[in-house]
C-alpha cells in the first residue's frame, strides 16, 4: 500500500510539474492590436514577419496574436491608451493620431528633414531614442519606431505642380505637422484616420491627401484618385512616424531572455529591412495606380525648390512650438538631419 501511495504521489507531482511547465510556456502570449486591414501590406509584410521573428528568437516561448482593423474595439486614436492601460499587450499605431502627444518624435516627420529614405529615417529614430525621444513614451516599452515612405500628393482630380495649386483645397492629413504643411501651402487640412479616406474622397469631403502610395491597394484608392504626385528624387512633404509598443507593466514582468527575443527582433537590421520593405510596397502601390490608368507625376528640381521655400517656415514653426514646452527643437532638427544623411550613405 505504501508503495502504491508513493507511486500515486510521484505521478501527481509529475503531473503538477508538467502542468506548471505547460502553463509557463503559455504565459508569453500577446495580443497585438492595429488599425489597418488583415490584407494590408503593413500586416502581411511588417507585423506578421516581426511577430514570427520574435516567436522564433524566443525558442517558441512567445506567441503573438494579431488583431487588425480595430477588431478589439475602439478607434485608431485610442490605441496608445489601450496599450498604456493594459487593455492590449502590444499596439502598432501612428503617432500622429494623437496630436502633440509625441512632440520630440515629430521631428522626423517634418518636410525637408525627412526627404525620401525610410530606412535612414528608421535608423535615425533608433539612434535618437534613448538620448532624445524616450520622454515621449511613458507607460509603454517601445519595441521600435519607424516611418512610411513619406507624404506624396494624391488627388481625386486636380493636377498639382506648385504650392499655389493647393490654394483652398480640402486635404486629408493624420498629423498636426502635416496640417501645418497644408496650411503653409494654402490648403484646408482635414484630420482623419486613413481607413476613412476612400469614403471621404468619394463624397467630396476632401479633394486629396498627403499619403504614401503604398496604401493604394489596401484602400483601393485607384478607384477614387486620379493624380499621384511626388517631388524630385522621390522627395516627400514630410512623413508619418509609427510605434510598436508594449504595455510597460507587461514588459517589466517578462524574464530577461524573453525581453531579449523582442529586442533581437527589433534592432537596426530589422529597421533597415523595414525601410526596404516599405519602399517596395510604395513601388507596388504606384504601379497599381498606373495600371489603372492614373497619372503619376514627378516634379522637376525647380518645382521642388519652390516647395522647399514655402515649407521651411513649417520647420521653424515646429521648433518654436516645442521650444515653448522646454524641448530644444533646433538641436533635434540638426541631429535628425545629420543622422538621416549619415544612414542614407551607409
Amino acid at each position: 500500500m505504501k508503495l502504491n501511495h508513493l507511486a500515486a504521489a510521484l505521478t501527481a507531482s509529475a503531473a503538477t510539474l508538467w502542468a506548471a511547465g505547460a502553463a509557463l510556456a503559455q504565459d508569453h502570449r500577446f495580443k497585438l492590436h492595429h488599425f489597418l486591414g488583415a490584407n494590408s501590406p503593413t500586416q502581411t509584410e511588417t507585423l506578421e514577419p516581426w511577430a514570427r521573428a520574435v516567436e522564433e528568437k524566443s525558442g517558441g516561448k512567445v506567441k503573438i496574436e494579431i488583431y487588425p482593423a480595430m477588431t478589439l474595439g475602439g478607434r485608431p486614436p485610442e490605441l496608445i491608451n489601450q496599450v498604456r492601460d493594459g487593455v492590449v499587450d502590444l499596439v502598432w499605431t501612428a503617432n500622429g493620431y494623437t496630436p502633440g502627444l509625441f512632440p520630440r518624435t515629430e521631428v522626423i516627420e517634418l518636410p525637408f528633414v525627412y526627404l525620401n529614405d525610410p530606412g535612414a529615417a528608421n535608423l535615425a529614430l533608433h539612434e535618437m531614442f534613448e538620448t532624445d525621444l524616450k520622454p515621449d513614451f511613458p507607460g509603454v516599452e517601445v519595441m521600435f519606431l519607424h516611418v512610411h515612405a513619406g507624404h506624396a500628393i494624391v488627388m481625386r482630380d486636380a493636377a498639382i505642380r506648385s504650392p499655389a495649386d493647393f490654394a483652398g483645397r480640402k486635404m486629408r492629413i493624420p498629423t498636426r505637422t502635416g496640417a501645418w504643411v497644408l496650411e503653409a501651402l494654402g490648403a484646408v487640412p482635414v484630420a482623419m484616420p486613413v481607413p476613412d479616406l476612400p469614403q471621404a474622397m468619394s463624397k467630396g469631403v476632401v479633394e486629396g491627401a498627403l499619403i504614401p502610395f503604398e496604401i493604394v491597394p489596401a484602400l483601393k484608392l485607384q478607384e477614387q484618385a486620379g493624380q499621384y504626385v511626388e517631388l524630385a528624387d522621390r522627395t516627400r512633404l514630410g512623413t508619418l512616424s509609427f510605434q510598436m509598443s508594449m504595455n510597460k507593466a507587461r514588459w517589466d514582468s517578462l524574464p530577461p531572455e524573453i525581453q531579449q527575443a523582442f529586442r533581437d527582433a527589433s534592432g537596426p537590421d530589422w529597421l533597415a529591412e523595414l525601410g526596404r520593405i516599405w519602399r517596395g510596397t510604395e513601388d507596388g502601390g504606384i504601379a497599381m495606380a498606373e495600371a489603372a490608368g492614373k497619372t503619376h507625376v514627378t516634379l522637376t528640381d525647380e518645382e521642388t525648390a519652390a516647395f522647399r521655400t514655402v515649407l521651411e517656415p513649417v520647420v521653424e514653426r515646429w521648433i518654436a512650438d516645442v521650444s515653448a514646452r522646454g524641448i530644444d527643437g533646433a538641436a533635434l532638427v540638426d541631429r535628425a538631419r545629420d543622422l538621416i544623411a549619415k544612414h542614407g550613405t551607409e
